[in-house]
């Protein structure tokens, strides 16, 4: 689940007089790419038609991004082409619908183009000192500050490399895309066509199967061959209840890229990790057109490619009937097809096959651990993320049977038992023949079918994409785990957006428990007695019980389940590496009971973090991503660039510890102070962690609530004991 809220001006942040943001960069990226042309052996003059590819030349998208989006407006980009001699470079800008740079818009935004250049040399794109053909000429840049200078042109047209001007300026994930801002890629015999924006080159909609049939397994390959596939918007989302008419659909199984390079055509040279994103939304909603989980921002920020992908869901993507070919996870089906076209396709948009990190959040952190586990999706992933997994469940009375359904994997026969004939009888296909009810099932509207009063939402044992009960950490069913790096976290008080804020006002700690948590007296005794969720002492009875009602909620539905998980994969050597984290600073989320954020205070318009709120389920995706509308105040600018450095880097290296030196290169210094005062986001080594409380400055923490798991009933051992 992702949430945005609106932007607020940089005029309107709590920042006093003395308060400086000392990196310049944009926000919520939005749709864009670029197409590009230009043969080194081509004469001067118009380029020939065939050039406005990527055929002669990469395409590197310059932009930089402070994750500021208040602040766009103060930056401009470039198009960085390959050598050619001086007497093609206009030409070849042109072809992609720009012009040769100036000097003066460099001069002017010296500090931006001193980064992006040294950054160029960084990764070996270009020497240590090197020149650049521009409008006015020649450039010289080297990776120290200060280092942009004009220089005298060459006597000889030797070939440099080219920088075009950027015009595409629209950072609106639905602006639609012109005939100046377009970009042609092939990959095997088909061609895309996508386009550019402020941020990165954008491909939309792309199918990566061909929509095989209700209740039917995706296949790959199966998507039309030979073709041109126009991906300058975005496709339908999977039918689900909740959305304007015609904009949902059950052909919808597509991906969406954003990426900050486009390689030469037939070249893996410079090819960028791979961020695959899977959407959360309880297995029953969510889209990978979410903008909360656009790439844009990523892409320019740290330089990975993102994959967003489509999946059915609900009845339409988990529907499981003991004694027929209907087992269940063709959502499962889905997402592995998804990853095998990337394989096979993402390197001509830039990404490496060889370096895919899977990601996902609530229901798509679910899916990560299904994928970790799922013999045909082992070999096709290099590390995973699990944001918010939910699973465990039961204490105290408590009987969290959605949050167990996650990380324990129902038979058919119990999904069926659960969501079969109540569907059917639900549409009137009541029929005696199992084969007939399924046959009238199909002559259903897909969005009545997923708004019904059940639905089936359960990733089960279908025997070939899942075949084990659990993720088998210890072998004990027989079953594999992708020995991969991995990174598993909450957000601090996930909980609190599975628990019931009381509606009217309680006179004890005790009935606000048995409200919030749906217990008993005696088992909410049991809970003051243990002394282990003291509830603070204001005198709100309702708000003081409902802090106690929300740890224990996140405790049995996220917190005890992702740190036994990453406890039990470090202990058996399941994971290569694994590292944890809890979300101390965040933003929005899923909020039923409507908590709210921070309090408005003098100075803080938008909330401030620095009084006590939730962090609620959801509120962690702008830590990845980059993309959030409202600063709160400095702080949540500096968390989210040094957030999604950490899960940058990740994707590029398996650990999420950021060299000092890319820092420096790049001009991240808020960042780079950070690392420096926090230390080592160090690995899962046993019962204590360690962990990393995300903020900023992050703070290096133990495992949390240890005890109290224990005493619920879910130690940090539980998959070595169970």
């Amino acid at each position: 689940m992702a949430f945005l809220s609106g932007l607020a001006p940089l005029a309107a942040l709590p920042f006093n007089s003395t308060t400086v943001i000392v990196e310049m960069a944009p926000s919520i990226p939005l749709a864009v790419t670029a197409l590009a042309a230009l043969f080194s052996n081509v004469a001067a003059g118009p380029l020939p038609k065939r050039a406005l590819t990527n055929e002669g030349t990469s395409l590197t998208l310059l932009y930089q991004n402070n994750l500021n989006a208040t602040d766009d407006a103060n930056h401009v980009g470039a198009i960085l082409l390959d050598e050619m001699p001086f007497s093609q470079a206009a030409s070849a800008c042109a072809a992609i619908g720009e012009s040769l740079i100036s000097w003066n818009t460099l001069a002017t935004h010296r500090w931006d183009f001193e980064r992006q250049l040294a950054y160029q040399s960084f990764i070996g794109k270009s020497k240590p000192v090197q020149r650049y053909y521009i409008a006015d000429g020649v450039i010289s840049a080297t990776q120290d500050a200060g280092s942009l200078q004009m220089t005298t042109q060459p006597t000889r047209d030797i070939a440099l490399p080219v920088l075009c001007s950027q015009s595409s300026n629209s950072n609106s994930v639905y602006a639609a895309a012109t005939a100046s801002n377009k970009v042609t890629v092939s990959s095997g015999t088909n061609t895309f066509v996508g386009y550019r924006n402020q941020k990165s080159f954008r491909f939309l909609g792309i199918p990566y199967v061909t929509f095989p049939g209700r209740f039917k397994y995706s296949v790959y390959p199966s998507a039309p061959s030979g073709v041109t596939v126009d991906a300058t918007q975005y496709a339908h989302q999977c039918s689900q209840p909740y959305q304007a008419a015609g904009a949902t659909s059950e052909d919808c199984l597509i991906v969406n890229i954003q990426t900050p390079y486009i390689p030469k055509a037939g070249s893996t040279d410079g090819l960028r990790p791979v961020h695959f994103w899977i959407h959360g939304g309880g297995f029953t909603g969510g889209t990978g057109n979410d903008p909360g989980s656009d790439g844009g921002n990523l892409a320019s920020r740290e330089d990975v490619v993102t994959v967003n992908i489509n999946y059915r869901l609900s009845t339409l993507g988990f529907l499981a009937i003991p004694g027929t070919a209907l087992k269940g996870n063709y959502a499962v089906s889905d997402m592995v097809a998804a990853l095998k076209w990337t394989i096979d396709n993402i390197a001509a948009f830039g990404g490496d096959p060889t370096r895919i990190v899977i990601n996902g959040e609530s229901a798509g952190a679910g899916s990560t651990r299904v994928l970790l586990g799922s013999p045909p999706a082992i070999p096709l992933f290099q590390g995973a993320i699990s944001m918010s997994n939910l699973g465990f469940g039961y204490a105290l009375g408590i009987g969290y049977s959605y949050a167990n359904t996650y990380s324990d994997y129902l038979t058919i026969e119990g999904s069926y038992n659960i969501a079969g004939q109540q569907i059917f009888s639900s549409f009137g296909c009541n029929q005696a023949s199992i084969d007939d009810q399924i046959a009238c099932l199909e002559t259903i509207d897909p969005l009545s079918i997923v708004t019904a009063g059940t639905v089936a939402r359960y990733v089960v044992q279908d025997g070939y994409y899942v075949n084990t009960p659990i993720l088998d950490l210890t072998g004990k069913f027989g079953g594999s785990v992708a020995n991969v790096d991995v990174i598993f976290g909450t957000t601090r008080d996930d909980g609190a957006s599975f628990s019931t804020y009381p509606k009217t006002p309680v006179t004890s700690i005790s009935q606000g428990l048995q409200v919030g948590l749906g217990i008993s007296a005696a088992n909410a005794q049991l809970v003051i007695d243990s002394g282990l969720f003291p509830a603070p002492n204001t005198g709100d009875f309702t708000k003081d019980s409902f802090n106690v009602t929300s740890r224990i909620a996140t405790d049995l539905q996220f917190r005890c389940v992702d740190q036994a998980t990453v406890y039990a994969g470090d202990q058996t050597g399941a994971f290569k590496s694994a590292h944890y984290y809890q979300m101390d600073r965040a933003y929005g989320g899923y909020d039923p009971n409507n908590l709210g954020g921070p309090a408005v205070t003098p100075g803080y318009p938008n909330g401030n973090p620095n009084l006590p709120y939730y962090r609620v389920h959801g509120s962690d995706m702008p830590n990845v991503f980059g993309n959030l509308g409202t600063l709160r105040d400095a702080n949540d600018l500096y968390t989210i660039q040094l957030s999604s450095g950490y899960f940058a880097e990740f994707i590029k290296a398996g650990t999420p510890n950021i060299p000092s030196r890319y820092l420096t290169v790049r001009g991240y210094d808020k960042t780079s102070s950070a690392v420096a005062g926090t230390g080592r986001w160090s690995e899962v080594r046993g019962k204590s962690g360690p962990i990393m409380l995300i903020d900023y400055p992050s703070t290096v923490s133990p495992y949390v609530d240890v005890e109290q798991c224990a005493w619920l009933g879910y130690p940090i051992d539980y998959y070595l004991t169970h």
